[in-house]
C-alpha cells in the first residue's frame, strides 16, 4: 500500500440503513481501493453513527476537489453526515510547546524523527531555554517565550503569531502554563495536553508525593484535547501502572513520566493519523 497515494474518509451521523453501502459504493464507482474500515453506532435504533476508512487513490476518476463535491451532493446530504477527507501526503503541521520537563517532549521529537509520527514538526516553544540544546539537536526551531503573571498576555499573543500558518496540531508536552480561552478557541480539538491521572484527587503541587502519603495502588496518564474548562477535554488516550507499598515517591514520578511519554505518543499518533471523532466531550478512537 502506498502512503503517498492514501487517503482517510470520517463520518458522523444519524445511525440508519445503508450508509457502509452508500459510502462504499460511491467510492467503487470513482475508482477508489478501500483498504480498511472502521465503524460504530451508540445504539442499534436511533443511535449515532461513526465510521472511518482508508482508500487507495492512484485510480479516481476525478480529481479530490471533484470527488468531495460529489460526496457531499451523492451521499453527505442525503445521511446528514459531518465528514472530511483527509490524504496522507499531506501530513498535518505540528507545533510543540514545553516547560522544564523533557520527557514527553523527547519522546515525540523521537517518534517523528523514526518515521512514526507523520508530520511535519514546524517549531518548539517554550517558556524556558533549558530544552534549546536538545531541540536542535533535532534540526527545529527553538524559541523562547518568557512568561510572567504579568505578561502572560503579550506572551500568548507571541506564541500566535509565531503559530500563524505553521500549526495544525499544539501539543502541551508538559507545558506547565494554563492557556486563555482566546488562545485554545483558535485551535479548536487542535490543542492535546499531557498529565497525570490524579486529578481531580491530587491538585496542585507534588502530586505524587501527595498520592504516596495516601498510599495509592494505581498511577496513570491522560492525553486529551484542551478545551476552555481546565483538564476537562475529551479524553483521547489513558494508561495507568499498578504501585504498592515498595515504590517511592521517585518511583513513582519515574513510572508516571513513563505512562505520560506512551500516553502522549500514542494519542499524537492517533490525531496525526486522522483516527480520532469527537462527539460532544467525549471521542471516539478508531486504534
Amino acid at each position: 500500500m502506498s502512503r503517498e497515494t492514501l487517503a482517510r474518509l470520517l463520518i458522523t451521523c444519524p445511525d440508519r440503513p445503508g450508509i457502509v453501502a452508500a459510502v462504499s459504493t460511491f467510492l467503487f464507482n470513482h475508482g477508489a481501493n478501500i483498504t480498511d474500515l472502521q465503524q460504530h453506532s451508540t445504539d442499534p435504533e436511533g443511535g449515532t453513527f461513526f465510521m472511518r476508512l482508508e482508500f487507495q487513490t492512484p485510480h479516481l476518476d476525478v480529481s479530490r476537489g471533484v470527488l468531495e463535491r460529489a460526496f457531499a451532493e451523492a451521499v453527505a446530504e442525503r445521511f446528514a453526515m459531518e465528514w472530511r477527507f483527509a490524504y496522507a501526503e499531506e501530513p498535518k503541521k505540528m507545533a510543540l510547546l514545553v516547560s522544564r520537563y523533557d520527557h514527553a517532549l523527547l519522546e515525540v521529537l523521537w517518534r517523528w524523527s523514526r518515521g512514526e509520527l507523520p508530520a511535519k514538526v514546524s517549531m518548539v516553544i517554550s517558556n524556558h531555554p533549558d530544552l534549546e540544546p536538545a531541540v536542535r539537536a533535532f534540526g527545529l526551531p527553538y524559541h523562547h517565550v518568557p512568561v510572567s503573571k504579568e505578561n502572560k498576555a503579550e506572551t500568548e499573543a507571541s506564541i500566535l503569531e509565531l503559530l500563524e500558518g505553521q500549526a495544525d496540531l499544539v501539543v502541551l508536552a508538559r507545558y506547565m502554563q494554563i492557556l486563555s480561552a482566546d488562545f485554545v478557541s483558535r485551535f479548536p480539538h487542535r490543542i492535546i495536553n499531557i498529565h497525570h491521572s490524579f486529578l481531580p484527587a491530587f491538585v496542585g503541587a507534588s502530586p505524587y508525593r501527595q498520592a504516596y502519603e495516601r498510599g495509592v495502588k494505581l498511577i496513570g496518564a491522560t492525553a486529551h484535547y484542551v478545551t476552555e474548562e481546565l483538564d476537562q477535554g475529551p479524553i483521547i488516550e489513558q494508561d495507568v501502572a499498578r504501585v504498592s507499598h515498595r515504590h517511592s515517591v521517585e518511583d513513582l514520578v519515574e513510572l508516571g513520566r513513563d505512562l505520560e511519554r506512551q500516553v502522549l505518543a500514542r494519542a499524537v499518533r492517533w490525531h496525526l493519523e486522522d483516527r480520532i471523532i469527537v462527539h460532544g466531550n467525549k471521542t471516539v478512537v478508531f486504534s
